[in-house]
This record gives C-alpha cells, structure tokens and sequence, in this order.
C-alpha cells in the first residue's frame, strides 16, 4: 500500500512538472504557431515524454492489482 501510495506521488510529481512546462510552450501559440505545429513541437521536448510517464505511474498505482497477504484460501 505504501508503494503505491509513494509510485502515485512521484507520477503526479512528474505529471505536474511536465504539464507546467507544456503549458508554458503554449506561448509559442501566441508568437504564431499553429495548434498542429505546437503539438509537432511537444512531440519532441522530453517534458512532453515527462508527462506522460507521469500519467502512467498514476495510472498504475491506482489499476494495478494489489496482492492479498495472509489468509491464502
């Protein structure tokens, strides 16, 4: 339980300084990208690559099966 527990933590960790800095790229919007050439640019910046590792822990600790201790009947 405290696995998860602390694999959901660092997935919302990564999730986060991931997101944040996929949100700052969005200025680049402003400065006349396009949507398509904004996400062409994600693609490629490892804080895109951040973010979705972070989703994946979350995704996870929350889905994965826990095992059951003790009584094995």
């Amino acid at each position: 339980m405290l696995v998860r527990f602390f694999v959901l933590l660092v997935g919302f960790g990564l999730s986060v300084a991931g997101g944040i800095s996929l949100l700052a790229y969005m200025n680049y919007m402003a400065a006349g990208y396009t949507f398509y050439s904004y996400v062409e640019f994600i693609v490629h910046r490892i804080e895109f690559y951040i973010f979705v590792l972070g989703l994946l822990f979350i995704a996870v600790s929350i889905y994965f099966p826990q095992r059951m201790r003790g009584n094995k009947e």
